[in-house]
């Protein structure tokens, strides 16, 4: 089941095309990646699904119906423009954030506590956002995006401006998250983050939608048809690439019989950003 259904969304600026009748299901549960280079239409069509823009043509859809703004509250968003209230006092902010969306003051202190304790950020609730370093402000914007546990979140580079240690620590949360039931819409351009947690991907480019489906799927479709052999022999370890097509029981008995030792023998998967580059620079 699709928990966001976008039916033939057109968005324009003028004589400027935002998006161009994009149509896409976003599955319930587990981890959609939306991609595409700068200026392809991503932050539009999140823009669109958080009611903050309204489209020219078409409708989105929120659990089957089309959504409005009270399904808003049900969404956690983090856009990649980062916006605290610089002066406040980073519980006074969180707090203020959480009630927004419809936490009471009580559940809203209670999970924050919970989170600033998890994130070991619990000595900061009485300084101000301004204190902050780029990568706690990061965490703090994390936190208020998914601290009232909506069914939607919507990740805009989530990883944009962490050390590889606190990527590290938002990337557990997120696959915790989604183990808990959570939709993630992950919207980056970081291929690996893609490789290693989308379940699902669609690529926007020139306001078009390119190419939907499983990041398996699609890593298999855009393969090369290769296979890798890895052995070793007297002179050391070897790498081979082999068609697809080859008879992988034969070649595997012929190199034995040779006397050398098969490490593995795998179908070559393409890179999520060999992809990325090949269609983007296709679609141009």
């Amino acid at each position: 089941m699709a928990i966001i259904e976008i039916k033939n969304v057109t968005k324009t600026f003028g004589e400027k095309v935002a998006l161009d009748n994009v149509s896409l299901d976003i599955p319930e549960g587990g981890i959609f990646g939306l991609l595409g280079p700068n200026g392809a239409g991503k932050t539009t069509l999140i823009r669109i699904i958080n009611r903050i823009t309204i489209p020219t043509g078409g409708q989105v859809f929120f659990q089957g119906r089309p959504i409005t703004q009270s399904d808003v509250e049900k969404i956690g968003y983090m856009p990649e423009e980062r916006g605290l209230y610089r002066k406040m006092k980073v519980g006074d902010q969180a707090m203020y954030l959480a009630q927004l969306k419809g936490m009471s003051s009580a559940d809203a202190q209670r999970e924050l506590k919970k989170w600033f304790v998890r994130f070991e950020i619990q000595g900061w609730w009485d300084k101000k956002v301004e204190e902050l370093s780029k990568g706690m402000a990061q965490k703090l914007q994390f936190i208020t995006t998914v601290v009232h546990k909506p069914k939607l979140m919507i990740l805009d580079e989530p990883f944009s401006g962490f050390d590889p240690v606190n990527a590290d620590i938002i990337r557990k949360e997120i696959l915790r998250l989604k183990d808990e039931g959570a939709t993630i819409i992950l919207s980056t351009h970081n291929m690996e983050s893609v490789e290693e947690l989308c379940d699902n991907i669609a690529l926007i480019n020139q306001a078009r939608l390119v190419i939907t489906g499983g990041v398996d799927e699609i890593r298999r479709k855009y393969g090369n048809n290769n296979v890798e052999l890895v052995y070793t022999d007297a002179d050391g370890r070897h790498t081979e690439v082999l068609p697809r097509e080859t008879d992988g029981a034969s070649t595997l008995e012929a190199y034995i019989e040779k006397g050398v030792a098969i490490n593995s023998y795998k179908e070559l998967m393409p890179r999520m950003n060999d992809i990325f580059i090949k269609l983007v620079t296709e679609g141009k």
